[in-house]
């Protein structure tokens, strides 16, 4: 049985331990709720809780160790000789899982019985053209080693599932006769159900702290890695980014670093003024049926995807500018359509949004106690504004901003798009220019090998955006604090 029709089946179970708990307890309240201690319900979620609950848990720590414990068990049978590294490792258990994969599906079609599936032989069968029969397609033939381990992996990948089910299922038939068992008048249901939801509320609170966490260790350890093969003076003050897998790399982030800061300081420019004083208009002096009409157009820009802005930089912003700044305007300052002020622009656009409407909310949610108060003292409407109003809704604007500078310094489509793809140091903003999150990208596509500096390189400038975002949040919070100490 697959995971999913074992949740199936967890969740009938805990509906079935729904209906029981509620009957068990009022019936041993001789049917009178006031007997009870709790309402029904509570009786009836607890049994359902203690059924669906534990076998879940089960079910989603199998699922996420049962994968890591196979492929271990399988690759202790791929010969050393076989492969110098772990990237090579990785393609050869790539395959191992592809043939695994493609023997089930014959299986599952009926081209291969059980047990030709687990005794067949590459010394008498071409694999790889019976599975090409069914529509499975493999890079090259299938030697005797990779068929082997696929047929371990078909094996342990089996019984692990076997035990799985069965385990998952006795978790719910034992949480829910042992909540049976318990639910009577005097047990005290209501606060063992407040005792799961306080639980799974703790739970989804953590789950975004340790994802972080995981983020955050998987770029060190990989950093760790490349500053072993790369030098870190070079990489963090070499002014020339020039990778090359065949060797003699450099790989200076200034460039990149440069680039990135360059485009979104452009589209910060162009963003924040804009969308502050669009949120000003909208919750000072636009009429209600003005604000119903313009908000939700505004808001449409969020919800365009950024390769349509990258579309309309390369195909409109772009070519506009040249005929304006490149040599048909005389000026001869622009010689492409790509360049940081292309993308600075379109990306300017993008992020109005973000800095309007979270704006236009804090703005919103200034007491309007405060701006009556500062009228009936005689300030005009646009001091009011100016003197009460933005003031107490600056932290939350310093957020808005923030978010849009986040996302400036994460996007990649406009850049690759808007920008072009030369890492070069320039004050002029009409040359191209790339971003840190550009060449991740390009450093981790096609066929990368991933011992290589080359392709490590791509956590270590991870591993510097998320340093540096984290620097500029934590120096704006200061900021921020320090403002509502003088005001407050």
């Amino acid at each position: 049985m697959s995971a999913s029709l074992i949740f199936l089946i967890v969740v009938a179970l805990a509906a079935v331990g729904f209906v029981l708990g509620r009957g068990r307890a009022m019936a041993s309240a001789g049917g009178d709720i006031r007997n009870l201690h709790s309402l029904p319900s509570y009786y009836a979620f607890n049994v359902a809780l203690s059924a669906l609950v534990p076998a879940l848990i089960l079910l989603v720590v199998w699922l996420i160790a049962q994968p890591a414990l196979i492929e271990n068990r399988v690759q202790s049978m791929i010969p050393q000789d076989r492969y110098a590294d772990r990237g090579e490792l990785s393609l050869i258990m790539s395959d191992v899982r592809r043939v695994a994969d493609g023997l089930d599906l014959a299986v599952e079609r009926d081209a291969l019985t059980r047990e030709e599936a687990s005794s067949i032989r590459t010394e008498f069968t071409d694999v790889r053209s019976r599975l090409a029969d069914i529509g499975v397609a493999l890079g090259s033939d299938v030697d005797r080693t990779t068929l082997t381990a696929a047929q371990r992996y078909r094996a342990l990948n089996a019984t692990g599932n076997a035990i799985r089910n069965a385990l998952v299922i006795l978790a719910a038939l034992a949480g829910l006769g042992l909540s049976l068992w318990k639910t009577n008048h005097e047990f005290r249901a209501r606060n063992s159900v407040e005792k799961v939801v306080m639980a799974l509320l703790i739970g989804a609170a953590s789950l975004a702290i340790l994802t972080t966490v995981g983020i955050v260790l998987s770029l060190i350890f990989n950093t760790v890695e490349f500053f072993k093969l790369y030098p870190a003076m070079d990489f963090f003050f070499g002014t020339t980014w020039s990778p090359s897998f065949g060797g003699g790399s450099e790989l200076g982030i200034l460039p990149l670093f440069w680039g990135t800061f360059y485009i979104s300081l452009i589209a910060l420019a162009v963003a924040v003024p804009i969308g502050l004083f669009a949120a000003v208009y909208l919750s000072e002096y636009a009429s209600p049926y003005v604000r119903g009409f313009a908000k939700p157009l505004l808001e449409v820009l969020a919800g365009i995807p950024t390769i349509v802005y990258g579309l309309f930089a390369l195909l409109t912003v772009g070519p506009l500018l040249v005929s304006v700044f490149g040599e048909q305007g005389g000026l001869g300052w622009m010689q492409g359509g790509t360049a940081v002020m292309t993308a600075g622009l379109v990306m300017g656009i993008m992020l109005i949004p973000f800095v309007s409407s979270l704006s236009d909310d804090i703005i919103n949610s200034v007491p309007q106690s405060m701006r009556d108060g500062s009228l009936g003292l005689g300030a005009t409407k646009s001091e009011t504004i100016r003197q009460v109003v933005l003031p107490a809704a600056l932290p939350g604007i310093v957020g808005a901003v923030l978010l849009a500078a986040s996302r400036a310094i994460g996007e990649t489509m406009i850049v690759v798009l808007g920008a072009g793809a030369a890492a070069r140091l320039s004050l002029n903003p009409f040359d191209a220019m790339t971003t840190v999150t550009a060449k991740i990208v390009s450093q981790l596509t096609g066929d990368a090998d991933f011992a290589s500096p080359e392709a490590l390189v791509a956590f270590a400038l991870g591993m510097t955006l998320f340093v540096i975002t984290l620097a500029l949040n934590v120096f704006a919070l200061w900021i921020v604090r320090t403002y509502r100490e003088q005001y407050e």
